[in-house]
C-alpha cells in the first residue's frame, strides 16, 4: 500500500520506503525532452563529421593543385 507524501501531489511513499512519482504527464515530457536531446546531439555529431571530410577534401585538393603547379 502507498502513503501520499506529505505536501507533494503526486509522490507516494510505498510499505519498502522507496518514493514514486505518479505524475505521468511531467514523466511524458521529459521522455520526449530526452529524445529530442538525443536527436539533436546525433544531428551535430553528424554536422561535425561532415565538416571534418569537407576539410579533408580541401586539403587534399589544395595539396594536389600545388603538386600539379610544380
Amino acid at each position: 500500500m502507498m502513503k501520499k507524501v506529505k505536501d507533494h501531489k503526486h509522490l507516494y511513499r510505498t510499505d519498502t520506503g522507496a518514493v514514486v512519482n505518479t505524475d505521468t504527464t511531467s514523466y511524458n515530457e521529459y521522455v520526449k525532452m530526452k529524445s529530442n536531446r538525443n536527436r539533436q546531439k546525433q544531428e551535430l555529431d553528424e554536422m561535425r563529421k561532415d565538416i571534418d571530410e569537407i576539410k579533408s577534401l580541401l586539403t587534399e585538393f589544395i595539396n594536389g593543385s600545388r603538386s600539379n603547379q610544380t
